[in-house]
Parts: C-alpha cells; structure tokens; sequence
C-alpha cells in the first residue's frame, strides 16, 4: 500500500462526497486506501459515503473528538507507507497526488510535503505556515512576508521547484510512515489549529525536513468546512496558548501579554470603526461582536 488517506469530517456531507471523487478521478497507478473519521456528523455523511463507496473504511465517532484525535484514530490502522491528511473542502488536481508522492520517493529526509493550495477561481492561497514566534506575534505577517521573504515564503513569490519550510497549512499534506513512527501522532491537545505545526517542529527537532511542492495543485474552499464565529476563534487562541507554552515555557508570560494586547487593540479599534459608520457595515459590526467575546473568553480565564 503505497499512501493511505485520511479524511477528517463533521457535516460537510457535499464537499466530502466531492473531495472523495477526488481522489477517485486523479489517482492512478498508485495503491492507496481511504479512510473517513467522522466526528458524529448528523447531516447524514456517512450513510452517503457507504452507499457511494462502499470499499472506504469508516471510524464513526459518536462526538466531535476535534481533528487531532480524530486523524490519530486512521493513523494507528494505516497500511499505507505515507499518510495523506486532506480536509474535505478540498479538490485534488489531476497530478496533485502524483507529484507529492514522487517528490516523497526521491527525497528520503522528507518527513511531510503540501502542495498549492488553490481558490476556487485558480487564484492562489497561503500554502505554508512558519512557527509561531514573538517576532511573529509582534509584527505583522503579511510585513514579514514582505520584508523577509526567504524567511517568511508566501504566495506573493512564484516558485517553481521545492523549497525547505517551517510546516504546511495542514488541508493537503504527505506525511513518512517512518517519521510518524520516530515522534508520534498528533498531539490531541489540540483540538482544531496548530496540531500539524506542531508536528512539523516535533519531526524537525528530531532531523526530518518540511517542503512545500508547488507542482501540486489542491483546490480548497477555504473556511467551508469551519464556520467562522467566535468558537472557532477561541480555538485558534486555545492552540496558540498551547503551542507556546509547550515549546517556548520562559517566554510565556510575555506571550499571553503581547496576544492580548493586541487582542484589545483590535477590539478598540474595530469598536471605533463601528461608531463612525455608525453601526451601518455589518462585516465590521460582527467582527467587533467577536472581538468583544474574545476578551470576555479571556477575563473569564481561557476555560
């Protein structure tokens, strides 16, 4: 078995059902196995996926156990010697797979390798992630992009071959057997955000290389699988919290400092957009409503 696929779901039922034709329609000449974890979905996903493929294998987990545990679940029942982990708001291109998979043969050192991700209009999308740092935490990305372009790779550069990364945004990637073997599953701390962050730092302490293949091309519908509201948000802080404090302990209370400072001027800031267009831009207003519950999350402790 050449690469098992692992997708995670929690009511997507259309885009799953699309992701996995897929897989179906552009994977050829290579052995491979499909595995969904459902999260206890109630739009009636898997009753769909078992009457269209029936040959896929299913975990039906009776709760949303979060997308860390969920994929650990098919990764320790895997035949395959790599795992690809893709989100179900993605479309494979037709070599998408192809090529991560022989970039992954010929470069031994290769624990984990993502390809393009694409917008629905063939527009590109941030592909690759870097470690969260207090450098990143007090600076703006997109500067960082700008001014420290080989540090901080972007989709504003056009590349044509491989390039060395910190870690991949985690909607398509390859992952070594033999590297999941050396450090382990993801870390179900996490429940949704930074889990394959860091998994790459993990692999990458221990000697294994990240790469970003833009030959391979995934169409991701970005943010469909994931509502965007004030949970998913929490979330997102929840997994930075917890990134930080598990790789950078001395630098913590800085950390935690400088997140919410900037979380309040945020709040500030959007508020006063909203008093001077007097309430009438209803994006700015629900974004300031998610603010306002971001501070309330944190003057009640995090839970």
């Amino acid at each position: 078995m050449d690469i098992s696929f692992i997708i995670v779901n929690w009511n997507t039922k259309d885009l799953l059902l699309e992701c996995l034709a897929s897989i179906y329609q552009t994977v050829n000449e290579i052995a491979f196995e499909i595995w969904v974890v459902d999260n206890g979905s109630s739009d009636g996903s898997v009753g769909a996926v078992k009457e269209r493929y029936p040959a896929i294998k299913i975990i039906e987990n009776r709760i949303n156990l979060g997308f860390a545990a969920a994929n650990n679940l098919a990764l320790e029942r895997m035949g395959g010697q790599y795992a690809l982990l893709l989100n179900t708001d993605t479309v494979l291109s037709a070599d998408a797979v192809s090529e991560l998979h022989r970039f992954m043969e010929v470069n031994p050192e290769a624990a984990i390798a993502c390809g393009q991700l694409l917008n629905l209009d063939g527009s590109k999308q941030n592909s690759i992630a870097n470690f969260p740092s207090l450098l990143s935490l007090v600076s703006n990305e997109t500067l960082l992009r700008l001014l420290l372009p080989r540090r901080f790779p972007s989709k504003r550069r056009e590349y044509r071959t491989p390039i060395e990364i910190d870690s991949c945004i985690g909607a398509c990637m390859l992952i070594r057997k033999k590297a999941i073997d050396q450090t382990g599953f993801l870390d179900d701390r996490y429940f949704f955000f930074l889990e394959e962050t860091d998994w790459a730092y993990r692999m990458k302490k221990v000697g294994w290389k990240i790469y970003f293949v833009p030959a391979a091309k995934i169409f991701h519908a970005q943010g469909k699988s994931v509502r965007i509201r004030a949970d998913a948000r929490i979330m997102f802080y929840r997994s930075r919290y917890a990134f930080f404090k598990k790789w950078h302990q001395g630098s913590y209370p800085l950390v935690c400092l400088v997140i919410f400072s900037r979380l309040l001027i945020n709040t500030l800031l959007s508020l006063l957009g909203v008093a001077l267009t007097l309430g009438l831009k209803r994006g700015l207003n629900r974004k300031s409503i998610v603010y306002v519950q971001l501070i309330v999350w944190h003057m009640k402790g995090c839970p």
